[in-house]
């Protein structure tokens, strides 16, 4: 006897739902976790010690560009060389993503203004402005187990990190200090790590930290809880006092609102009510102790004495006075901002991005180019899991303390990466995709938690906001 032939809905037969997608190019794993490495842990001073000369004044124009941005460039052309049309496929990637494309579009308008005003920098632009999106790009071809993975090297990285800080706030030395032009800089012998300076460190720690307690990654609460307090204590040996103060308020205030939402629920373990009544009692005598061994030292002669950071920001405005209407929208001679800088006392930067691209791009490329990023964020936000935007308000604070992406610097990179693992939306198993394709389960039935046996999901690759209010639009980010 025959066996019936089992139709699905819409003559989607059974042997169509469980019909595997068909792969798409990637680039290799090798590419992705070298591109991440470089990115967290080649800063400039260990860069200098390899020989190769990032951060100094001479040498040659090839390494004054980052070796992270170098293989995110590789690992992009990758992605379109696999292909017959790699124009093509280019284009298409970028019409998918268009604060992308808006933040590339903000580079080139860069170049053009440092060119046209035979000023220096050009290479900052490809570090600040040009690997982000490219790297957002280079991760949207990224497998679930990819990611996975990748999540695991962030956090054994996070975790090094932190504790080297700690060690050298301990001997009181950096193991690899800041270097200007490959002198060290005798100006700061705060804590550096991994990541070159105080301020870089302060700002990615903070968001690292964020984003644990907002319910980034996939660890236990447990490790979860202990690498939080880890990466605390390391902002505190990093001196970092908005992202110390920021990191404190935000994550605390946070924390207080999720415990007040869990005790509504009236499930509280036993084990984690033991831990609570612990923490309270231990808490208080730790800090003591600390306090008492000089541990908050540091960083409290840095709330009494910042250095002229308060006094920098306020002859700012000086430079702004002296310099013509037009030239502030066009973009001002270098060579006058430069004198002006060092004439207020400027010598070490001006401590706020958008200020110094002002300076030294003008009005209207600065215009450009920060609506680019705020775009460029919103558009990572949207495609992400709930969560990301404590630790996206963190970093947004934190950065306009100091030049950070003003100048050289690879921070919207490493936040766009960190907020591409830790937040990537969930996956379905391949036989509850299977059936979604069928249509034996609705988009909607699983956005709301109901998936195939009860247990919760979602579909592929799609954040529970997107799905709420689109339900038949998938995340360009994340494609099987």
């Amino acid at each position: 006897m025959t066996r019936p032939k089992i139709v699905g809905v819409n003559g989607i037969g059974a042997g169509a739902a469980r019909s595997s997608p068909q792969p798409r190019s990637r680039p290799p794993f090798v590419i992705y976790v070298a591109a991440v490495a470089a990115l967290f842990l080649l800063e400039s001073g260990l860069l200098w010690v390899l020989g190769y000369n990032y951060a100094g004044f001479a040498g040659s124009p090839v390494t004054k560009i980052h070796p992270a941005t170098y293989l995110v460039a590789l690992a992009f052309f990758c992605l379109c060389f696999e292909h017959a049309n790699p124009i093509g496929v280019g284009v298409a990637m970028a019409a998918r993503r268009p604060a992308c494309l808006l933040l590339i579009v903000a580079a080139a308008l860069q170049l053009v203004s440092i060119a046209s005003h035979n000023g220096a920098g050009a290479a900052g632009v490809f570090d600040t402005f040009i690997s982000a999106p490219l790297a957002v790009m280079m991760f949207s071809k990224a497998d679930q187990g990819t990611r996975e993975k990748l999540e695991k090297l962030i956090h054994l990285v996070m975790i090094a990190n932190a504790g080297l800080g700690i060690v050298e706030l301990a001997i009181k030395h950096p193991i690899f200090p800041y270097r200007i032009d490959g002198e060290f800089s005798i100006y700061d012998m705060r804590a550096t790590a991994l990541q070159g300076h105080p301020l870089s460190n302060a700002v990615v720690t903070a968001v690292y930290t964020l984003a644990l307690v907002s319910g980034g990654g996939t660890l236990a609460a447990w490790p979860r809880l202990g690498i939080i307090l880890l990466q605390l204590t390391a902002l505190v040996a990093f001196g970092g006092r908005v992202g110390l103060v920021v990191t404190v308020l935000a994550g605390g205030l946070y924390s207080i609102m999720g415990l007040f939402r869990v005790l509504r629920t009236g499930r509280v373990s036993l084990l984690a009510a033991a831990a609570a009544v612990l923490a309270v009692t231990l808490v208080p005598l730790v800090l003591g102790v600390l306090v008492n061994q000089g541990f908050f030292d540091a960083i409290l002669l840095r709330f009494a004495n910042d250095g002229g950071s308060a006094e920098a920001r306020v002859k700012i405005m000086n430079i702004f006075g002296a310099i013509p209407l037009g030239d502030l929208l066009m973009g001002a001679d270098q060579s006058l901002v430069e004198d002006l800088r060092r004439g207020n006392g400027l010598e070490l930067g001006i401590e706020n991005p958008i200020a110094r691209l002002i300076l030294y791009q003008g009005g209207i490329v600065t215009a450009v180019s920060v609506l680019a990023v705020g775009l460029f964020l919103r558009e990572l936000a949207r495609y992400s899991r709930p969560g990301m935007l404590l630790p996206m308000m963190g970093f947004l604070v934190i950065i306009n303390t100091f030049e950070s992406i003003g100048s050289k610097s690879l921070l919207l990179t490493k936040f766009a990466v960190m907020m591409l693992v830790l937040f990537r939306p969930k996956v379905l198993s391949s036989a509850l995709a299977g059936q979604m394709a069928a249509g034996f389960v609705s988009a909607q039935a699983i956005g709301r938690g109901r998936g195939i046996a009860g247990y919760p999901t979602r579909p592929a690759h799609v954040p529970f906001h997107t799905l709420r209010r689109r339900p038949a639009r998938v995340s360009p980010y994340f494609e099987a």
